[in-house]
């Protein structure tokens, strides 16, 4: 019925069919959380205000915007700051993925087809196999792909001119970028968690978008859970939202938001059952560290790479976790928060099967 309403009868010059969008068009599928424009995004002041200068100074000379590249931990608005820049630039977004570019046709695709002055949004850029990001390197330097026609005695090369775009690029690695793709991006800005102020604000954004009413004291304790990450925060309310208006009188308190999230398994620190056996894995198999990731990841039946970009950087900026040179080790802090008691350093050493 839906796509019945799309046809629009109109005894105007455009006949039956309509160019004009109608209502219906204009409403999105998703409800998104997502701000559309740097005026209303949160936190990242330092990135937030190169990004204001930048794009003012590429508008006043009518060019696109430098290649920009983000990185930092998940879930910290790199993909938000994309459609951002492409909003504030006028210009289309086109959104990909390293290990989606399989080959160098996919990307040469997609180049040909951008438009002066659109965006395209690379996420995970250092997963780009390296054949595929040697067609990157003309491309942003020269606005231009190099074809190659027909194979030995016979081969010629052709250079396609692209329409000028910006690329932005986020990686939550980036010391995997190589270093002839890494220095061709303009803008280079890290992304850090986020302080609790400002996961207030976002959580009371999205709180109204939903239509819930929050109080201050459940907006504040649902930060603090949150892993000062914005995805996460939203992530949560959505299902304290749940919780509020099965179990409660529909809006968001402190106990409501305590009682929702101790059932998502989600404790006071923000740790999830993840996190928790994590620590719990170092401390009691390996008596608090230190041991390699290989180690933890095959004890815990997890990927390393999980646990170095979901796990590992949250409880590395709480304290609870340090990296040395011999492994990961388990703080005093860790020990507390798990409520195990600290074993005296001459108790650690396992006794051998030698020993009487």
């Amino acid at each position: 019925m839906a796509k019945n309403r799309v046809l629009q009868y109109s005894s105007e010059k455009q006949g039956i069919l309509s160019r004009d969008p109608l209502s219906l068009d204009e409403e999105p599928e998703i409800l998104s959380l997502r701000p559309d424009h740097l005026g209303d995004y949160v936190g990242q002041a330092e990135v937030v205000e190169t990004l204001e200068i930048a794009i003012a100074a590429a508008k006043k000379r009518g060019e696109p915007l430098d290649h920009v590249l983000f990185h930092g931990p998940p879930g910290l608005g790199k993909t938000t700051l994309a459609h951002i820049i492409a909003n504030e630039m006028g210009g289309r977004l086109t959104v990909t993925s390293g290990p989606a570019l399989e080959k160098g046709g996919d990307l040469i695709g997609i180049l040909t087809h951008l438009e002066e002055g659109d965006v395209l949004f690379v996420d995970e850029i250092h997963r780009t196999p390296r054949t595929v990001e040697e067609f990157l390197y003309p491309a942003m330097e020269d606005f231009a792909v190099d074809f190659v026609f027909d194979k030995g005695i016979h081969a010629r090369s052709h250079r396609f001119h692209l329409k000028r775009f910006s690329l932005v690029g986020a990686t939550t690695r980036v010391g995997l970028l190589s270093a002839p793709l890494r220095d061709r991006f303009g803008i280079f800005r890290s992304l850090d968690f986020y302080n609790e102020s400002d996961l207030i604000q976002i959580s009371t954004r999205s709180a109204a978008l939903l239509g819930i009413a929050m109080d201050k004291e459940g907006a504040a304790e649902l930060a603090r859970r949150s892993r000062g990450t914005p995805r996460i925060v939203n992530r949560l309310l959505k299902r304290v939202r749940d919780y509020a208006q099965v179990r409660g009188d529909g809006s968001i308190r402190k106990k409501t938001v305590e009682a929702a999230l101790s059932l998502e398994g989600v404790d006071g620190l923000g740790l999830t059952d993840l996190d928790r056996r994590y620590l719990k894995t170092i401390i009691r198999f390996y008596q608090g560290g230190p041991v390699g990731i290989e180690a933890i990841a095959a004890t815990l039946q997890e990927e390393s790479d999980t646990l170095v970009d979901v796990v590992e950087p949250f409880l590395l900026k709480i304290g609870l976790l340090t990296r040395t040179s011999s492994g990961r080790k388990a703080s005093e802090a860790a020990y507390l928060h798990l409520d195990i008691p600290l074993i005296p350093a001459m108790q650690k050493k396992q006794p051998s099967l030698f020993e009487s």
